[in-house]
């Protein structure tokens, strides 16, 4: 057969997408990642008084944390079926990324599994950097 007749026999068997759908989908989903993130910004900003320079750490922190346990739990992923390209946002995104790897590789252990596939991605920077600043900043916040 020519590759031609197999590119078009393809093309005949793939479904359709609703380009329009998931696109407004994506968009519905993602916005409302960031209005969350901007809840959570002002939670911390009137509540525990953080200024206007610092507040975006424990922000994103909490929506990394929130996103790995919506993960753990099965929960972020039927999202994400649902919502698309929208729970990429790149903080929620990562975090996503980071967990799915810990939770692939859980069966080889916690050190040479979770541990080591973990900082596979992007974890490294998230796992270490965000959070450690995060539990430091709400130790700050408590201790002042």
């Amino acid at each position: 057969m020519k590759t031609d007749t197999i590119k078009t026999i393809a093309k005949k068997h793939d479904p359709k997408r609703p380009l329009a759908k998931n696109c407004l989908m994506s968009f519905i989903f993602g916005g409302s990642l960031c209005a969350l993130g901007q809840m959570i910004s002002l939670f911390y900003l009137y509540f525990f008084d953080f200024s206007e320079e610092t507040v975006g750490d424990p922000t994103v922190a909490t929506l990394i944390i929130l996103t790995m346990f919506l993960t753990g739990w099965g929960v972020y992923d039927k999202i994400a079926q649902v919502a698309g390209a929208g729970t990429m946002v790149p903080v929620t995104g990562f975090g996503n990324a980071v967990i799915s790897s810990a939770i692939e590789h859980r069966n080889e252990g916690f050190v040479l599994g979770v541990g080591s596939n973990m900082f596979k991605l992007a974890g490294s920077v998230i796992v270490s950097g965000v959070f450690s600043s995060f539990v430091i900043a709400i130790i700050k916040t408590l201790l002042a």
